[in-house]
Formats: C-alpha cells, structure tokens, sequence
C-alpha cells in the first residue's frame, strides 16, 4: 500500500479543487445545482492493507512512498484507517511479535471493518500453513474477538468465516449486507450511505421497473429495490452473485430477480437477439422498464451497453470516473439531458471523486 500525506486541515480546499475540475469537465452538459457529499476527514476506510516489514526480530506494519519503493514507512496506526482498525492496529501487532508461528515469513496483513461491529482480519505468509500457525491462530482469534483468515499459495484457512456482515440504517430501514474477504465494498462507509440515499432520492418519484448493471453484492439493490414493482440485477462475479442472493435473503426483498450475466449479454437478452438458458424462468415482456442503474468499472460503459442505455427514459448513473462518464453523456448527449447531479469524496487526499448522474430522455 502506498503512503498518502494526509492533513484534515487541507481537506475542505482539496474537496473545493475536485469540486471545481468536475464542474469545469462537465460545463458543456447544463448541470443542474451539485449535491457535494464530503467524507469524514480522518477514519473513513473499512478496508486496509499493510505489508509487515521484518527488521532483526521486529514485525511492522509499513507502507511505501512510490518514489522511494524499497523505503518502508513504518506505521504504528493508520488515520485515515475506522477507529475500529486504528484500535485493532497495535495490539495485534504485539500478539504477532509475541508469537513466531504467526510472524515467521508474514508478508502482508488486511483488515475489513464494518460499521456494525464486525472485523475480519487475513494474514498473508510466504510460507505454507501448518498446525502450530494454527492453533497459535485460533488463540488470537479468542484474545481479539476477530475472524481470522490465513493464506499463503494455494492455501487459504478460515477461522470462523470469510465475511462479515454490515448493517447501518437508510431511510428508516435497516439494511444488511455480506461482504466476502477479497471481494468488492464501498471502503468509505460513511458516504456509501450518501450515496445510497442520494440514489433513492432520485428513484423514489420513477416508479416501474428497474434494471441493474454491475450490481455486485447488491449494494444499491437493497436500497432501492422497494422503490420499483420489480428489479432484474445482473452481475458477473460468482462470490458478488451469491453475497447479492444472501443480501436478498437478510433483508426480505422479494421483487428482485438476479442473473449471472454480463451487460453485453443481459443487452442481448433485453434486445431479444437471442434466449439465454439461465433467464429461462424470467418473462421479459413481463417487465415495464422506467430505468437503468449503472455502476461500472472505470473504463465506463462500452459501445453495447451505451446502446441498450440509450433505450431507456431515466438512466441512474454512479461513476468512479468522471473522464468514462463525461464520454458517456456525450454519447448520450442527443437523446438524454442531466436532471440531477452529486458528487461524493469517497478518497479524501487523493484525485479520485466518485459522482452521480440521473439522466433523463429529451
């Protein structure tokens, strides 16, 4: 993991800077008035990754500055880190030094948080697994009250299990979500929860039915399914697809069909270019659709899915990217227009900027 300078008394100019470029980026497109959702300046991350750097018989938690790779930066905690990960730091680093059968070649550590309470902990060795790191293992786990996973090459022992399970409240429900070790979750939780609401917002006047691109763990599903008679999620990553099926189940939502497809397909699917086996219990013609809710990978949405957006009244438009996006509304420009428009600082201290975009037909 990379060092970041971090210095909440710059924050508010930094956010302004972003601000200012996303305004500029997209002057062309008439925005409408910017909801600004600014993150907490320090312990925003649920999610952080360390390598341990070994010194004489000394294990730390390090980070690196890209123009000095081979230079550790010696970290005893972590601010941009949750106060839970910031808390759990220093004291398992201490049962680590404490133990050679939980330091002797440990590589990298990783921590995943949750606004809940949960914590899941994995420990990356370059060396194989026996029962002493084991049982060591499962002592910590009972010291720390943590899930605990250990890997090393094509090993991988779970201590409990390899998830946790968020909860938080949005608009007066309380939402539920599994989140698998190594797979995708909003790192900021604390705008996550704006962006959601912001999303519902947008939605909650729309009605009909929705289709879902990239929907993961079901992230915006569990949000704003109960604003639509009915949703068809597609996602193409196993692990996303069965955390989504469990997400349906703890929160009760029954109007959601979920597929594992990709939007080229589930594009062809909608087109009726050709019958898929795994929409076979699906009736398409059943289905009014009133809008399309994209969060694609940064690369933004291809040639395909632009085609199938085009097609639809209301396109909700969650970016990670504004340069894929501002090229996606161009490619939109003629048929669709902006009528809501956010932005939401899920990295502080770096360029990055999270945005939103409801696109509705001319």
């Amino acid at each position: 993991m990379s060092t970041l300078i971090v210095d909440p008394a710059t924050y508010a100019d930094q956010l302004a800077c972003k601000l200012a470029q996303f305004k500029h980026d997209f002057a062309a497109y008439c925005l409408p008035e910017l909801g600004v959702f600014p993150s907490a300046p320090l312990h925003y991350r649920m999610r952080a990754e360390f390598r341990m750097w070994h010194q004489d018989d000394r294990v730390d938690y390090a980070m690196f500055d890209p123009t000095e790779p081979k230079k550790p930066v010696i970290l005893e905690t972590f601010g941009v880190a949750c106060e839970a990960i910031c808390d759990l730091m220093p004291r398992l680093r201490a049962q680590l030094q404490a133990s050679d059968a939980l330091k002797r070649r440990l590589f990298q550590v990783n921590f995943l948080a949750t606004l809940s309470g949960e914590m899941l902990v994995t420990l990356i060795y370059h060396r194989p697994l026996d029962a002493d790191w084991e049982a060591a293992a499962t002592e910590l786990t009972r010291q720390l009250n943590i899930g605990l996973i250990g890997r090393s090459r094509k090993q991988k022992t779970v201590l409990g299990r390899d998830w946790v399970e968020e909860s938080f409240e949005l608009n007066g429900r309380q939402l539920r979500y599994q989140q698998i070790e190594g797979s995708f979750s909003q790192p900021n939780a604390g705008v996550n929860r704006q962006m959601l609401g912001w999303a519902c917002q947008q939605a909650a006047s729309i009605g009909g039915d929705l289709v879902e691109l990239y929907c993961g763990n079901g992230n915006f599903t569990m949000a704003l399914a109960p604003l639509f008679e009915r949703v068809l999620a597609t996602e193409v990553s196993k692990s996303s697809v069965a955390a989504a099926q469990y997400n349906l189940a703890a929160n009760q939502i029954g109007n959601v069909a979920l597929v594992r497809m990709s939007s080229d397909e589930i594009s062809e699917a909608l087109a009726r270019n050709r019958p898929f086996e795994r929409m076979r219990e699906i009736n398409l013609d059943s289905y009014r659709f009133s809008t399309l809710f994209v969060d694609p990978p940064r690369s933004g949405l291809d040639a395909t899915t632009l085609a199938l957006a085009g097609s639809f009244e209301h396109i909700l438009y969650i970016s990670c990217n504004p340069q894929t996006l501002r090229e996606n509304v161009a490619a939109l420009a003629d048929t669709h227009e902006i009528s809501a428009a956010a932005v939401f600082d899920q990295f502080p201290y770096t360029h990055h900027l999270e945005c939103g975009l409801l696109l509705k037909r001319r």
